[in-house]
């Protein structure tokens, strides 16, 4: 398996579904990303905020891996980096098996997984069928979210595409990723 990299980095200033790529973002230590609508200490995403405008941030990196592009593409469903509103796009990482409090090191930042990212049915635009796609019900009625990982910045710096990607586990007991 490949060395574990960033494919493609993206930011918004407006609370957009699709964010312009850019060849490099700066992360900001507790705040999240420079430009970006989800910057902030206090939660950001705006539906978040109508319900607790005081609940701290724990959206404001999210990570995507360009494996669910490739998933995607094999149903029909065309999608490329930033188009359902991630941050940062990974190869070559399970982000979806990772625990709780996983520490990944992108040159000198340091993001802190939060859980997992849980998508509205806004990326329709993209396709119709992206939602059904990105959520598929388990026959226990649970949900399988497949759209990525949200996290918070613990060390800013700039990210780039082709920077590696460093995954540090928790000592912890490994708890499951939820929906933040």
């Amino acid at each position: 398996m490949p060395e574990p990299r960033v494919i493609a980095v993206a930011a918004d200033a407006e609370h957009n579904t699709i964010k312009p790529l850019r060849s490099v973002i700066t992360l900001i230590a507790g705040l999240g990303v420079k430009g970006d609508a989800h910057l902030g200490k206090t939660v950001q995403h705006l539906y978040h905020k109508r319900r607790n405008p005081d609940a701290p941030n724990l959206r404001q990196v999210h990570l995507m891996h360009a494996e669910l592009f490739d998933e995607l593409a094999e149903q029909g469903i065309a999608v490329t980096a930033g188009q359902m509103g991630e941050n940062i796009v990974t190869r070559g990482v399970n982000l979806l098996g990772l625990p709780q409090a996983t520490r990944l090191h992108i040159g000198e930042t340091i993001i802190e997984v939060t859980g997992l990212r849980n998508p509205c049915a806004k990326i329709n635009i993209i396709h119709p069928d992206l939602l059904k796609a990105v959520v598929e019900k388990r026959p226990d009625g649970s949900l399988n979210r497949k759209t990525g990982v949200m996290g918070v910045v613990v060390h800013g710096g700039e990210v780039k595409p082709d920077d590696v990607i460093h995954i540090h586990y928790p000592d912890s007991a490994h708890k499951p990723l939820e929906c933040v």
